[in-house]
């Protein structure tokens, strides 16, 4: 039975392969971890739908292959299961000089070896006999192959340096290969280390941390917003005082598991305004040049997880009471923490509210999530003297922050829906209306 990379959700495309929770020759029982994969932000675990021996893996740790693609192959526990273990040196029989060629099936008889691990090294020409295999009783598999043929193309194509020319690499921290590829011979030489010094950028030192799937996803979509999007950001300063007695007394009708936090306010808050000011309900639609206005409020809201930042989505929010808010959001963050999040818990957002006051920050520049047109930060809430009523009094205050896309929305709109977030914080009884 082969296993295919799942699709979770018609946003799903793809899923990355982190980890085999089972190795090539295990029995596997249904409802047993058989990998773990990786979805966008989302880290999944897939249960094995059958019992028999895992016969074969397909996908590699590490890999990203689109959905539907098979991962594995589980056979039934019926079928016999050969395993051919490597013989003591003494019993094996006569072995042909390696300039005979083996066809793939004799090298199966000699050698025990993975369908694909036998196809690769047919393709590759490569000589099974000189591979260690790193699978079940020395099982060589694709990745064996794959290591081995690498190796020997980069000892191959290495370039050939002077003694001078390797040491001097070696002291400027230069590759070797990126030297070569502006040598003027296939030798290279001291005056070529030189040029090279000029133009090649040296390798850094300290340790190397390879960025996650997730992280890189992370990363792909930030560079996305900041070089495609033209940010701009408004800031500005809100009174909290009120904000903070709503909250309170709305807690102290409340029984403690429906008690709600600030995000809940403040995104009642959001779907409020942008309910009034629909052209930030809106994203940039590249391909045909245009805005287009959404039809529901969905807010996405920014949680921090030992995997990533990731913005889970809140659909109709504006349809929804404080409540109804309260819990939702406590869901979403439930799954984002566990790694539990579906494809479509990420999908769908129109506009995103991120807040660090947790964090003690005051005020910072957002980051567009695309295809967003919009996104607010949020500070702390704290206590500071400020005129109120022709009177230094101490109140809370919060401080906002406004980024969105100067391609869609203009300085002035954009200052008109920040100056309404900041009187609905100040009136936020106004919710009511």
């Amino acid at each position: 039975m082969q296993i295919i990379m799942p699709k979770l959700g018609l946003t799903m495309t793809e899923g990355t392969l982190t980890r085999w929770r089972k190795a090539e020759g295990d029995p596997v029982e249904p409802g047993e971890i058989l990998f773990e994969f990786e979805s966008e932000k989302s880290a999944l675990e897939f249960e094995s739908p059958t019992a028999g021996i895992l016969s074969e893996i397909l996908v590699a740790a590490g890999q990203t292959v689109p959905c539907g693609t098979p991962v594995c192959v589980v056979g039934a526990r019926s079928q016999p299961v050969t395993v051919i273990s490597a013989a003591p040196a003494l019993q094996k029989p006569a072995v042909p000089p390696l300039s005979t060629p083996l066809s793939v099936e004799n090298q199966a008889h000699r050698l025990p070896a993975t369908p694909r691990a036998k196809a690769r090294a047919h393709e590759l020409h490569v000589d099974l006999r000189q591979l260690q295999g790193s699978g079940p009783d020395g099982r060589i598999q694709l990745t064996d192959v794959e290591r081995w043929w690498a190796g020997q193309t980069k000892e191959t194509s290495a370039p050939k340096l002077t003694p001078v020319a390797r040491r001097m690499a070696a002291e400027q921290q230069l590759d070797p290969a990126a030297v070569a590829a502006g040598a003027n011979s296939g030798r290279i030489t001291k005056e070529d280390v030189v040029r090279a010094s000029q133009t090649v950028s040296p390798a850094l030192p300290g340790e190397l941390i390879p960025l996650s799937a997730t992280r890189q996803v992370i990363a792909e979509r930030l560079s996305q917003s900041a070089f495609t999007a033209p940010h701009v950001t408004l800031f500005t300063e809100a009174e909290a005082t009120y904000l903070v007695e709503a909250r309170t007394q709305l807690n102290a009708e409340l029984p403690p598991e429906q008690k709600i936090g600030y995000n809940t306010l403040l995104a009642a808050i959001c779907a409020k305004t942008l309910r009034e000011q629909p052209q930030f309900n809106a994203v940039f639609d590249q391909a045909a040049k245009g805005i287009r206005l959404q039809p529901e409020i969905n807010i996405a809201l920014a949680v921090d997880t030992e995997r990533g930042l990731t913005t889970p989505v809140l659909a109709r929010v504006d349809t929804l009471s404080l409540t109804a808010i309260q819990q939702g959001y406590a869901v979403l963050i439930e799954r984002a923490t566990s790694g539990q999040l579906r494809p479509d818990d990420l999908a769908g957002g129109t506009f995103t509210l991120t807040n660090l006051g947790a964090f003690e920050v005051d005020g910072f520049t957002p980051i567009i999530n695309p295809p967003q047109l919009a996104i607010l930060g949020v500070g702390r809430i704290v206590a500071k003297p400020v005129v109120h009523q022709n009177e230094v009094v101490i109140r809370q205050m919060m401080a906002l922050s406004l980024s969105f896309d100067h391609r869609a929305i203009d300085g002035a709109p954009a200052a008109r829906f920040l100056q309404r977030i900041k009187q609905l914080v100040e009136r936020p009884f106004a919710l009511m209306v």
